[in-house]
């Protein structure tokens, strides 16, 4: 993967020293964030983070289901199995993305930290899978001007949020109504097959089913 540590120092420098009128231009070619794909189709986007827990039901339904999936994955929860992560990649659904090194929020660091944090962790992922991750789900969907220069120093050509988080935590949460473009979030948690079940559900009871997130990006035309 392509990385440039003193692009990164330079652009956020110079983002910050151009105030409010610089901003402006300063975001321009900047790499978009996603929380939604404008489509016409009747599709959503399924979307998986971390990696911790490697449940073998998750996979058996993503796999016999042949779900297209994005994982947005943390290098450290990957590199004492990635044999689980491989199977996915394997059958041509999932695609590996970028979610950070350590799962920091983005916005309170500075510009080498940013760079160790993306750069690092698709480096990483490169290494790991063959391929460079294009995508980065930033933690906690924190972002800014200055975390979208240096996603972009990176390789990154989109910063993808969610539209629904459906991920278990504590208590299962509502299931949404999902409507057409929407990007759903999970975690590799102990709950995860069950999540990942009711994500499908709630997309068959919408008439929609899961499509690749990249792409539906490029003929969206956000890439």
């Amino acid at each position: 993967m392509w990385r440039s540590r003193v692009l990164v120092a330079a652009l956020a420098s110079m983002s910050l020293a151009l105030g409010a009128a610089g901003s402006a231009h300063a975001r321009v070619g900047l790499p978009p964030v996603v929380n939604h794909v404008p489509t016409q189709e009747k599709v959503v986007f399924i979307t998986i983070d971390d990696g911790w827990n490697h449940d073998p039901e998750a996979a058996r339904i993503l796999l016999e289901k042949r779900v297209p999936v994005s994982l947005f994955l943390l290098p450290g929860a990957t590199s004492y199995d990635t044999e689980y992560f491989t199977r996915l990649t394997g059958e041509g659904r999932a695609s590996v993305e970028n979610h950070t090194v350590n799962h920091p929020d983005l916005t309170t660091l500075d510009a080498a930290g940013k760079d160790a944090e993306v750069c690092g962790a698709g480096e990483r992922l490169e290494a790991a899978f063959g391929r460079a991750p294009k995508l980065l789900r930033p933690p906690y969907g924190a972002v800014n001007d200055e975390v979208r220069l240096a996603a972009k120093a990176c390789g990154v050509k989109a910063l993808v949020t969610w539209t629904h988080d459906v991920t278990t935590w504590g208590e299962t949460p509502p299931t949404p109504r999902l409507e057409r473009g929407d990007i759903v979030l999970l975690h590799f948690t102990p709950t995860l097959a069950a999540d990942l079940q009711r994500a499908l559900d709630a997309a068959k009871a919408a008439g929609l089913k899961p499509a690749a997130l990249m792409p539906h990006l490029k003929s969206a035309g956000v890439l």
